[in-house]
């Protein structure tokens, strides 16, 4: 008497589980019925009700299976599949399957105690019929409640695609203003360099064209290996070799067991343009700058740790904000709450003393997989 119609993600081991529960629970409530209305022997009752009970539900879920397939076969493609063929064709299911099944249980249940009952065909006609309604209700209250349920799983699915579609744009958005954003300041950058050193910028036009062909290309991805992201670390860093020589002496540290680990593109380019910006450039004699990927354990959770160190003139002597420094790091705020929530954090600090400069920090939850075993081909690398 009952309906599966359920979204398909329940496994046959639940739906098992879950129609022999609902069987015996409507037997034994219809076995109550009948021994309180016709003063009839519990366990007999209870046999009978049983074998109705399986009859009934086999044989509406055959039929409702059927009539969802003739629904699907005349439905429009681009509509997504109906999951039940709607009440109009199951209340004709619930009715001939409940006639049926009440006939077929009666026949099995004469069979298992012994007891001839003619079922539906009784000589008690008002008793037969009050049985069939009795077995007919439980039919419609079952159906009711699986497909109330469907349709709420259904809601919540969408929901969810549609906050997942949501994110995915915001991801696309923001993405798409930091690639100008990054785009403007190295130009801003050659355009310095051409005015002093013609020679040198030519060198350093021949590598932005490589550069911005290979970082574009990968930020139309939402995420893309740890070790690209280093790679164009690396190329952009060249690129300010050229304007800064021996002032900028950029140390990359990326473990090879967490080469693979997939990031979302440019995420290390805005800080690591704040820290040539801000900390490094206005110093006379520059310095080091440092990024390095690590795992730490936060409470109970492994993370992803990225770090950009530098050793400038640090925070504690800029003291006019500057609105491209703020939008980069912005944005990379925004990026890690619309892709992480609060699973990710960016911090920027002062580096302790005697040590000069800034440190920005940024988390990330790992994937749920074991981390690859190092190999030799994927060493940290440092450029020149």
């Amino acid at each position: 008497m009952t309906l599966m119609t359920d979204l398909p993600t329940v496994n046959w081991r639940q739906r098992a589980a879950r129609q022999i529960g609902v069987v015996l629970v409507i037997a034994l409530v219809l076995s109550g019925v009948m021994s309180l209305m016709w003063q009839q022997p519990f366990l007999p009752g209870f046999v009978y009700c049983l074998c109705i009970s399986i009859s009934c539900s086999s044989i509406i879920q055959a039929f409702s299976a059927g009539a969802t397939r003739v629904v699907n076969r005349y439905r429009p493609a681009n509509q997504p599949p109906a999951m039940w063929p709607g009440w109009p064709l199951m209340i004709v299911c619930l009715i001939i399957g409940t006639t049926l099944g009440y006939q077929l249980g009666t026949m099995i249940g004469n069979q298992l105690t012994g007891i001839q009952s003619r079922g539906i065909h009784s000589d008690n006609w008002r008793q037969a019929l009050s049985m069939l309604l009795i077995s007919l209700v439980p039919g419609v209250t079952v159906t009711n409640f699986f497909v109330s349920r469907a349709r709420l799983q259904a809601a919540q699915v969408q929901a969810q695609t549609a906050q997942r579609m949501a994110a995915e744009n915001q991801l696309r958005l923001l993405q798409s203003q930091l690639e100008p954003h990054m785009l403007f300041n190295t130009l801003a950058t050659l355009r310095v360099l051409i005015g002093c050193d013609p020679a040198k910028a030519q060198t350093m036009l021949d590598q932005l064209i490589g550069f911005l062909r290979a970082t574009l290309n990968a930020s139309r991805a939402n995420s893309h290996p740890l070790r690209e992201e280093f790679a164009r670390l690396q190329d952009y860093l060249a690129l300010m070799q050229l304007r800064m020589g021996s002032r900028l002496q950029p140390v990359l540290l990326l473990p090879p067991e967490l080469a693979d680990l997939p990031v979302p593109p440019l995420l290390l380019q805005p800080l690591v343009e704040n820290a040539i910006k801000h900390g490094l450039e206005p110093s006379i004699t520059g310095g080091e700058l440092r990024v390095c990927a690590s795992v730490t354990h936060h409470v109970s959770r492994p993370e992803l740790l990225l770090q950009v160190q530098d050793g400038g003139i640090g925070m504690q002597l800029k003291k006019v904000p500057d609105k491209n420094s703020s939008f980069g790091l912005h944005q990379v705020r925004e990026r890690l709450s619309t892709q992480f929530g609060a699973q990710a954090s960016l911090t920027i600090a002062s580096r302790a003393p005697p040590a000069s400069g800034t440190l920005a920090t940024i988390r990330l939850p790992l994937p749920d997989r074991p981390l690859s075993s190092p190999t030799p081909s994927a060493s940290p690398s440092e450029p020149t």
